[in-house]
């Protein structure tokens, strides 16, 4: 198995990278459909073709899901989606054609790289090509530009990522996620309550501010800047409806409270999909348990596997040590 997402029959992962700008998208493709809810708590979400995941919308299921950097101008990266399934006779039937359903989710990078850098439509077509069931992990894909502690903004930021994880229980009940940490927060290892990445005392330092901290002592963010967002993507081959996924991504929420401080702000636009992309008969409670698990699991490995191209640090420079450039 791959410990991600992918141990869930049908389901690939693609992703395409512009490591000049600096952005990607990371698409999530399951050309037989699958059951798609979701759950948005961040106030500064992005996204397209969402309103398909509606429990009074006549779609029952969708065939892809697309993660973006570039803000709402990433959104042009589902077209490309579109097209490759299309031309595979993949999509909602409506007579003369086929229509893919692809909801679609953005994160804010025009900051980190260059604002004039964005997913296109071939680079969600590219991702599309590149998709299997071996995932990469860290700094590439819709995580190519993502940054987590951003109170100070970049000078005192980290690398984030995209990240997966699975879990699979005895009675062949699998429960996967990947999610793309561009957090205003900090990220929390949850076994040991400490900051493994986010906002730090000084741009030369690898000390750690904490966000929360802060905020408490008074310093704030009004402006309109580094803003955030961390989308994530869980699903398990058990059997469920639109509102019964849709339970689920609010269940899985409590992944980010536990390993993002602070979450859900202004700042982000966080969001959760969940899938049903299988006939397993399960509980939705331990399914929202579980995803909650992935989820959490899928924030640490993203960063943990970042890389900060020399702008900002990562995780793992942080033994390393960190000199500003």
């Amino acid at each position: 198995m791959q410990n991600s997402i992918t141990d869930i029959e049908g389901i690939r992962v693609g992703h395409a990278s512009d490591f000049k700008g600096y952005t990607g998208c990371t698409v999530i493709l399951c050309e037989k459909g699958m059951v798609c809810g979701l759950d948005i708590r961040g106030s500064a979400s992005g996204t397209r073709q969402v309103d398909a995941l509606s429990i009074n919308h006549i779609v029952e299921q969708v065939h892809a899901i697309l993660l973006c950097g570039g803000s709402s101008f990433g959104l042009d990266a589902t077209s490309g989606v579109m097209r490759y399934l299309e031309e595979r006779g993949v999509g909602f039937d409506v007579g003369v054609t086929r229509i893919p359903i692809v909801p679609t989710a953005v994160i804010f990078d025009l900051l980190f790289g260059d604002y004039r850098a964005r997913p296109t439509a071939q680079m969600g077509y590219e991702a599309c090509l590149n998709a299997g069931i071996t995932v990469k992990e860290g700094s590439i894909g819709a995580g190519t530009g993502a940054t987590v502690g951003k109170l100070f903004e970049l000078p005192r930021a980290m690398k984030g990522g995209i990240g997966t994880s699975s879990i699979i229980m005895p009675d062949g009940l699998i429960v996967g996620a990947i999610v793309v940490v561009n957090a205003f927060g900090d990220i929390i290892d949850n076994v040991t309550g400490k900051i493994i990445a986010g906002v730090r005392v000084a741009p030369d330092k690898m000390e750690f501010a904490d966000t929360v901290k802060c905020l408490k002592q008074g310093f704030t963010k009004k402006q309109f800047g580094l803003v955030n967002t961390t989308l994530a993507v869980v699903a398990t081959n058990a059997r469920f409806n639109k509102k019964e996924v849709t339970k689920i991504a609010q269940m899985a929420q409590a992944g980010l409270i536990k390993t993002i401080s602070p979450v859900h702000t202004t700042f982000d636009g966080d969001l959760i999909f969940a899938v049903s992309a299988g006939d397993v008969e399960a509980d939705i409670n331990m399914v929202g348990v579980l995803s909650d698990f992935v989820i959490a699991e899928s924030v640490k490995r993203a960063v943990k596997k970042a890389d900060g191209f020399g702008i900002v640090p990562a995780f793992k420079d942080i033994k390393k040590g960190w000199k500003t450039p």
